[in-house]
């Protein structure tokens, strides 16, 4: 229940108040993907080359249908590469662009939940669209690998959640290329489309002091509880009889403000409007997720 993480919430609230969130907001890409979704929390100033090549992909809607086409367990799970082609029935590769230099540092090591570029053997400067996210502990051998391999982010909690659906999924040996294919849902025949898992739609999420702190928890609140607060399709926020608020059509429920206070209204859950804690306690929570 939405109420009972509210109630944990406050028991770290103490310790988050003092970590460093107060600091300017990185950049911040949501995949939705159809496990669910995915924030990622980018590097902005520690690798600003890589972060512009990974936001541009997103802002030409490049990786929109693309899928997870690599999946190995206690190691990583890899996307970016290739968008099924609904007009065509086919799959295509993801539209290169220029290669982006390499910016691997120690001091991003590739550890579990970052989200890293994926590179040509023996070429440290050739990552271009295909992006991979560390499942376990892999400096050994990834920081060393091929010039180390360029660490660009950082998955949220919620959206390791996601991750680690899709990497304890069955995986199909399809060719060559996708050796470890994950899939699910299947039954018997070819694979198809909704077999895979898809990257449905992928969005910068505006961040930055022009965003407000309601908008900042709404972000969190959708990957914390999708299954009530689902993004799909989009979900503006608006303003009515005193709230500042957004609605969620496909679940029919609602997530606001009013007077420094977090309510929901989940009609499946309650008729009543609860009050799921302090502003201050969730934007504590989501900063320290990036958010």
């Amino acid at each position: 229940m939405l109420k009972q993480a509210a109630q944990c919430g406050i028991a770290v609230l103490a310790l988050l108040l003092c970590a460093p969130w107060a600091l300017a907001q990185n950049s911040m890409v949501r995949l939705q993907t159809s496990q669910g979704i995915i924030d990622i929390q980018l590097y902005d100033t520690a690798a600003p080359k890589t972060v512009a090549n990974f936001l541009g992909y997103v802002r030409r809607g490049d990786y929109v249908n693309s899928f997870v086409h690599r999946s190995i367990p206690g190691f990583v799970i890899q996307g970016g590469g290739y968008v099924w082609a609904n007009a065509a029935s086919s799959i295509v590769h993801v539209p290169q662009q220029a290669a982006v230099p390499n910016e691997f540092s120690a001091a991003r090591s590739n550890q579990r939940g970052t989200i890293a570029m994926a590179k040509l053997g023996g070429n440290p400067n050739s990552a271009t669209s295909e992006w991979f996210v560390n499942l376990v502990d892999n400096a050994n051998p990834l920081d060393v690998d091929n010039g180390g391999y360029t660490v660009f982010g950082k998955v949220t909690t919620s959206g390791m959640v996601v991750v680690d659906r899709i990497a304890a999924l069955k995986t199909a040996y399809a060719n060559a290329t996708f050796s470890d294919l994950p899939y699910y849902n299947y039954v018997s025949g070819s694979l198809k489309p909704e077999n895979l898992v898809r990257v449905t739609s992928a969005t910068v999420l505006p961040s930055g002091p022009a965003v407000s702190d309601s908008d900042r928890v709404f972000n969190h609140l959708e990957a914390a509880y999708p299954q009530y607060l689902s993004p799909a399709g989009g979900s503006a926020s608006g303003t009515a009889l005193g709230y500042y608020y957004r609605y969620y059509a496909s679940t029919n429920a609602y997530v606001g403000t009013q007077g420094g206070s977090i309510y929901y209204l989940v009609p499946a859950i309650s008729a009543d409007i609860n009050r799921l804690g302090s502003l201050a306690e969730w934007l504590a929570l989501a900063a320290a997720q990036g958010y």
